[in-house]
Parts: structure tokens; C-alpha cells; sequence
């Protein structure tokens, strides 16, 4: 980087962190000021501008806050009290929205809880947060029904928005309560430390987690990307994430509530109709995931790309070759890219554009942004220590896991997990000074010498072959740019006599794929140690609710040809080209004898 895009990127950073850190920096944890107390005081600022627009409503402020204050009062009668928790298992809608507010003006805890999820699943989520109840829409009853004997409910299951047989419907009850206000009595004494909400982990590997998200971090989350992004009142902003998870029911909602502006709400994400909703809902502003743009860019190439209003978005995720042709193909460029977990201690922003870099860390705010990359050992999963026990710094441009010391300021806290095992698996101790402690991330971070940082790939994810290091993410990159190759997922599978983990990838093709020239094209992609041993051919593949991939099954069933109906082939160094993976080929594969 010169001098002058120095200057002029080190003061972006800086003005843009003097806005974000001005807000949240002034939440205090020990403050009898709760979620429920901001979002009151921005329906008090907005209450006659229009809140949410969903398939033909439209919500004012004040009639969104009426709607919460009946479920508030609902709750209480229902017999839900100060501490307690409740499911809320409900596809989007405007009454997510307004039930979890309503039960936060009662001091109760709302467990969002992905509309995915069936039986053990779904049973682990309600059981793992000792809800008292469970509410949810109808359509999702019987997904609840395979979850039922598993799952005790000393309040019982809800349903709102229409009759189930075997379930309480409470329409009736909710209209009728009152629109006004609970007193503020109700939560006298509930600070901004105290736990709000649970959100969930995506369960890409397991079962998941219930993250403790706490007053004062929804308030963090709700009002980050209001400054991020300077958003303001009459922004118009394209929803269609779902709103269990941070990104688009914490961050996408509150950055409108905040500005006093509106979220156009989506029921779902459609790749084909996108372009069309943005264009008859007058959008100005999107958020994403990286797996929407994805998603977007695997679309053909449409005059409505360019014919929308949206000017600016926020998400994470966007990775390198889909940011730029999505900024090539829809004219959006100012996109702000973050990275940071539910739970988590560490965030970057990326304030200038910078395609592929998830922010910035500038030498002159290296004390306000303490989160720093760790020296990492792919194989131990640990981080690097030198005779003194004490963890490194990496250099710049090596890859390493980012942390995030722990501290008592708001942005800097790590509230857990609803299970005390899981949370103490995310602490480190004696990183640069003994006695310290920090949070891990789980996540392979880079910086190059001008303070950009870029994803790695997940700890994990990067394996060892050949005693070189491979990230998935890369080989994803390489397999997806192929022509005939919708999607690629790349995972490590032991083999037999080898030492490390052979790389396959799980291909989507679009209708038919050259094989042949698939192991050209990675040959001329990727170094030799990169390139993937195993090759699945699948259909359209599992994900979760936030459009990412579930590697655990398929790393499970590896090259097995009696686990799978998919396509498997094997590389074949001396003809050089993949080959199919049949019984005798696998026992080949097994007894070690195929040379790769």
C-alpha cells in the first residue's frame, strides 16, 4: 500500500471505529438497562415511521411495539416469569420479531431455535436452555412432534397462527391482551449483563450451541452496523436471512431499529426472485452471508442485477471470487464484510472495501483492537509456544488462529455457553503474559503487512498432507471457478498407510462435469499436496440455516462406495486423471497399495 492509500484507509479506520466504539463502548454491563429498555426508547424516536414491510403488511414503530407489549402481557399470563426461558421456534414473520421484545419487557429469556431442526436436534436445543414453553407457528408442528417425548415442558407447546390438534392455540389470547406497556417494574433489578437471549451455533459438526447472548451484547449487535454502514432513516433494508441467527435477526433488524429505518423481511432466501423483491421493495441496503452471494452469483446473469435501488450492505462470509464478481455484476460496492462469532469476542470490519480482507487492523488502533493472531500447529489443533510457554504472534502472512483477550469491557467479554464444558473448550491461558486470558476463536486468520486480515478456514478444516498444510477454503476456491461446477465442498479423510489427512471434494456439478479436464484445471490451480485425492459427485446438498454445509456426514462416509449412491473416483497419478471408485478399488485403497 502507498503512503496515500495508507492515509486515506488508516483514517476511514479510524473515523469509522471512533463512530462504532463511541456507542457500544458506553454499554454498561452492571446498568439496570435492558434490550427491552432500547428497543422502547427507538420506537419513542420513530414510533409513526414504518418498521417492517412482510408480504403486503406495514408495521409502524408504535404498532410493532404494541404487538410485543401483547405478547409481554400474554407471557405473563401463560404464567412466565423474571428468569425464565422460552423457545421461540417460528419461521420469519413480523411476531418473531415482536415475541422475543415482548418477552424481553418481562425480563424472560427467548431460546431462538432454527426452524430446521427435528427430532434429537431440536429436542437438545429446547432441553439444553430449560425452557418452560415452546411457541411456534403451525406449519412447524410437526417437526416439533419428533421432538416431543424428548423434550419436557412444564408450560407446554404454543401454536400461533393457526390450529394443531394436539397444541394451545393462542391467537385469540394475544389479541385480546393489552397494547400497553408492561411496567418497567417487571424487570426491576435485571441488568445489562444478564443473559437475553440464546442463539445457536449452525451445528455444522454436531449438535449445537446455545450461546449466552447477553442485554448489553443484543444491544451491541443491534446497533454495530448502524454506525458500520451509516445507515439512516430512510434506508430500506432486504431481509431474507433467517432471524434465529445474529446476522439477520440481530444485527440486520437492529441496524434498522436504530436508524428508525425499515427491514423489508423475507419469509426465506430465493436466489431467482431476489433482484425482483429488491426492485418492487424499493431496497437501498442488503445483508448478507457469503453463501447468499454465492448463491446470487451462481444465478444466470440478469438485466435486474443493475436495475435495483441498493446502494450499500453488510454481512460476512463473502469470499474473494464471488465479492468481485458480485460487485462487477450488481454495481454494489460499498459492502461492509465483518467477521465475528455469536458468542466471540473478536470482530473485524472491513470499512474500505477492501475485497477479500474480512477489516483492518491500522498500527495507530492496534490498543483499541486487541484481537491478535496466534503461531498454529494444524496438527495438535494448539497454538505455537516458545520455551517461555508462552503463545507467539504469527508473522504477516501466516496463517494462525485468531484470539481475543478477555476482559470486563463489553465488546471484550466471552458470556459462554448454556454448558460449561463447551465454553471452557474456548478459553487460553498464558498467551503473551502468564495468568492472562483469552478467547479462541476456532478460526485460521491472516494479516498481511498493511493490517488487513483475511479467513483462513475453520481449525479443523485445515489438514496436513504430505507435511505441507491445506485449507479447504482454497481448494473450494480452485474446484468451484471449473466450469460445470455448481458448488465444491472440500474435507480431510484418513486413509490407510498415509500419514495426514487426503483431501476430497464433494462436487455439485451443474449438469455434467469433465473429469478429464477437472484434474487439469486443478492441476494448473493447485500445488500437488492441494489437489484432492477423492472426488463425490452429489445432487443438491444439506445445509444449515445459514446456507452452509454440513461436512460431518460426509466425511463420516468418506470414499466408501457401500456408505454412498453418490460417484466416487480416486486419483490416479500415472494416467493422470480420476478414476471410479468400485469394490476392488476401494480394497486397493484400504490395503494401502494404490500410489497417489
Amino acid at each position: 500500500m502507498n503512503l496515500l492509500d495508507g492515509i486515506k484507509s488508516d483514517w476511514t479506520y479510524i473515523t469509522g471505529f471512533r463512530r462504532i466504539i463511541g456507542a457500544i463502548g458506553k454499554f454498561d454491563p452492571e446498568a439496570e438497562y435492558t434490550v427491552a429498555d432500547a428497543i422502547e426508547d427507538a420506537v419513542d424516536d420513530h414510533d409513526d415511521r414504518l418498521f417492517i414491510s412482510f408480504e403486503g403488511q406495514e408495521i409502524s414503530y408504535a404498532e410493532f411495539d404494541k404487538r410485543a407489549n401483547q405478547f409481554a402481557h400474554w407471557g405473563q399470563a401463560a404464567g412466565l416469569r423474571k428468569g425464565d426461558c422460552i423457545a421461540l421456534f417460528m419461521e420469519n414473520r413480523p411476531d418473531y420479531i415482536a415475541f422475543w421484545a415482548g418477552m424481553s419487557k418481562i425480563a424472560v429469556k427467548v431460546a431462538l431455535i432454527n426452524y430446521n431442526l427435528t427430532g434429537t436436534g431440536l429436542a437438545h436445543c429446547v432441553k439444553i436452555t430449560n425452557a418452560r414453553a415452546i411457541v411456534m407457528n403451525p406449519e412447524l408442528a410437526p417437526q416439533f412432534e419428533t421432538a416431543r417425548a424428548q423434550t419436557p415442558l412444564e408450560l407446554g407447546a404454543f401454536v400461533l397462527g393457526g390450529p394443531v390438534a394436539s397444541m394451545t392455540q393462542i391467537d385469540a389470547d394475544v389479541d385480546k391482551a393489552w397494547t400497553e406497556r408492561p411496567n418497567k417494574s417487571v424487570r426491576a433489578g435485571v441488568k445489562g449483563g444478564e443473559v437475553a437471549l440464546y442463539i445457536y451455533t449452525s451445528g455444522t459438526t454436531g449438535l449445537p450451541k446455545a450461546a449466552k447472548i447477553s442485554h448489553v451484547r443484543a444491544r451491541g449487535l443491534m446497533r454495530v452496523f448502524k454506525d458500520a454502514t451509516e445507515a439512516h432513516a430512510n434506508d430500506r433494508i432486504l431481509l431474507t436471512l433467517p432471524l434465529y441467527h445474529a446476522t439477520g435477526g440481530m444485527c440486520g433488524v437492529g441496524t434498522a431499529l436504530n436508524a428508525g429505518a425499515c427491514v423489508i423481511l423475507r419469509r426465506k432466501f430465493s436466489a431467482s426472485h431476489f433482484w425482483q423483491e429488491a426492485i418492487d421493495n424499493k431496497a437501498t441496503m442488503l445483508v448478507y452471508i457469503g453463501e447468499l452471494g454465492r448463491y446470487l452469483m451462481n444465478q444466470p446473469a440478469s438485466a435486474l442485477e443493475k436495475k435495483h435501488g441498493i446502494k450499500k450492505g453488510f454481512g460476512n462470509g463473502l469470499r474473494a471470487d464471488v465479492w468481485a464478481q458480485f460487485v462487477e455484476r450488481t454495481g454494489i460496492s460499498q459492502l461492509v464484510e465483518f467477521y465475528g462469532s455469536t458468542e466471540g469476542n473478536v470482530n473485524f470490519f472491513n470499512l474500505d472495501g477492501k475485497i477479500g480482507a474480512v477489516g483492518r487492523i491500522p498500527r495507530l488502533l492496534r490498543s483499541k483492537l486487541p484481537a491478535r493472531i496466534l503461531k498454529f500447529d494444524v496438527e495438535t489443533e494448539e497454538p505455537v509456544r516458545g520455551p517461555d510457554g508462552l503463545c507467539i504472534e504469527a508473522a504477516p502472512d501466516e496463517p494462525g488462529e485468531a484470539v481475543g483477550p478477555i476482559t470486563h469491557e463489553p465488546r471484550q467479554r466471552f458470556d459462554g455457553y448454556n454448558d460449561e464444558a463447551q465454553s471452557k473448550k474456548k478459553l487460553l491461558r498464558d498467551v503473551f503474559v502468564k495468568g492472562d486470558l483469552w478467547f479462541r476463536t476456532g478460526d485460521l486468520m491472516k494479516m498481511d503487512a498493511d493490517g488487513y486480515v483475511y479467513f483462513v478456514d475453520r481449525v479443523g478444516d485445515t489438514f496436513r498432507w504430505k507435511g505441507e498444510n491445506v485449507s479447504t477454503s482454497e481448494v473450494e476456491i480452485a474446484a468451484s471457478s471449473m466450469p460445470g461446477v455448481k458448488h465444491a465442498i472440500v474435507y480431510g479423510v484418513a486413509v490407510p498407510g498415509h500419514d495426514g489427512r487426503a483431501g476430497m471434494a464433494a462436487l455439485t456439478p451443474r449438469e455434467g462435469i469433465d473429469l478429464a479436464g477437472l484434474y487439469t484445471h486443478l492441476a494448473a490451480q493447485l500445488p500437488a499436496y492441494a489437489r484432492p485425492i477423492f472426488l463425490r459427485l452429489q445432487g443438491e446438498v444439506e445445509t444449515t440455516g445459514t446456507l452452509k454445509y454440513r461436512k460431518v456426514d460426509l466425511v463420516t462416509e468418506g470414499f466408501d462406495p457401500s456408505k454412498t449412491s453418490d460417484p466416487l473416483f480416486v486419483m490416479d497419478a500415472d494416467k493422470g486423471a480420476y478414476v471410479p471408485i468400485d469394490v476392488p478399488m476401494f480394497a486397493k485403497l484400504m490395503s494401502g497399495a494404490h500410489r497417489f
